[in-house]
């Protein structure tokens, strides 16, 4: 089937469509990652957002069960030079283009990815709209420009769970990844004690991070982006972490009214993504959104403080304003690329937060050590 992308300053991309005959508006960004569309897919952040491909040839490996981020892929649309016609790994159980079009989601192939990413970058992001259906150009374009974007929107509430829950109960779902039967002389990877009661934040969090909190031996309690610091009190945790999400940060003053409270508690926090610029505007600080965010797995990120460089996997348009945190908050971590603000901690209270992913899914595991210091933080407090 025919499909289209056009773009709010009136450019028209045609090419072939795949997934479902549906029609969407988001924001068009690019993402770098070589592998791991199926992540990408599933990541709650991409909610309201056109994803583009950089790395052109997508789907040969298909998509299976297990590498899910979330419930549901929450990408508006799916853009790609090529989509492989044959899906060939033993893990896998559809193509993208079938799991696409179960959840009503459509995608484009044959754009030319490059020229589209080079005008992202010089242009920065902009609204997009997306149709496998019988759509003109003029029409499309107008889509395009009359979609109200992502900036003061709460997209969290889109996909935050509405009922809190406790992860993985069973310990079935966190245990490192191992080939059954490959070598019967290894034992499987087992999990240490869940003796650490925290609560997560769920403002759009994906799977792996549960995993990863599971795996340092933390019992996960995971809430919804709306509850209020009083009901995650009564949970008794030793700490508060705060996840990823989509959207403007600027849009959540609940979020920010209950971690400023947890905060004048003196537990534990750890942010990341999203959480982190909740985080940098309950200590009294302003979010700005990104000309074309950074979404990739190939982000350097230097430890101002150690002198590390760690390459980071991200996903987010926004990012936290340093000029306008007060004094007792560190900026630890910066961009290398762009210098904005990828770490900060509280100079006297046991909080911290990072812009990127250290969970990674897809992308490297430069920062996965991040999960033990939130250990190591709350077992010294």
């Amino acid at each position: 089937m025919k499909a289209v992308l056009a773009l709010e300053d009136g450019s028209v991309y045609h090419g072939i469509g795949f997934g479902a005959r549906a029609s969407a508006c988001g924001e068009v960004c690019f993402n770098t990652a070589m592998t791991g569309y199926q992540e990408i897919l599933t990541d709650p952040s991409y909610k309201g957002q056109i994803v583009t491909m950089t790395y052109p040839h997508i789907g040969n490996y298909g998509v299976n069960e297990d590498d899910v981020e979330s419930w549901r892929p929450h990408v508006a649309g799916f853009v790609v030079r090529e989509l492989s016609p044959v899906v060939s790994n033993w893990r896998a159980r559809r193509s993208v283009s079938e799991y696409l079009a179960e959840y009503g989601i459509p995608g484009i192939q044959g754009v030319d990815t490059r020229a589209l990413t080079k005008k992202l970058r010089v242009r920065g992001a902009l609204n997009g709209f997306i149709s496998t259906e019988d759509v003109s150009d003029q029409e499309a374009v107008e889509r395009a420009r009359t979609w109200h974007g992502l900036i003061g929107v709460d997209y969290v509430k889109e996909v935050t769970h509405s009922e809190p829950f406790r992860w993985d109960e069973n310990d079935r779902l966190s245990r490192p990844f191992y080939l059954e039967n490959a070598n019967p002389h290894v034992r499987p990877p087992s999990l240490p004690p869940a003796e650490i009661p925290i609560v997560a934040y769920d403002f759009g969090v994906k799977y792996n991070i549960l995993r990863q909190l599971r795996q340092q031996g933390f019992l996960v309690q995971v809430v919804p982006a709306h509850t209020p610091a009083e009901h995650v009190l009564r949970y008794k945790p030793a700490g508060v972490f705060l996840s990823n999400g989509p959207g403007d940060p600027a849009a959540l003053g609940y979020a920010v009214r209950a971690v400023a409270e947890l905060l004048q508690t003196g537990i534990p926090i750890f942010g990341i993504c999203l959480g982190h610029q909740i985080l940098g505007q309950a200590f009294g600080g302003k979010t700005f959104k990104l000309k074309f965010g950074h979404h990739g797995a190939n982000q350097p990120v230097k430890d101002l403080e150690s002198g590390r460089v760690e390459i980071t996997s991200q996903n987010h348009g926004f990012a936290v304003d340093p000029s306008t945190l007060p004094s007792e908050v560190v900026v630890d971590r910066i961009n290398l690329n762009d210098h904005t603000v990828e770490g900060m901690r509280h100079r006297t209270k046991p909080v911290f937060s990072v812009q990127y992913h250290p969970e990674a899914s897809p992308g490297p595991h430069d920062a996965a050590s991040l999960f033990a210091r939130f250990r190591e933080m709350i077992e010294r407090h």
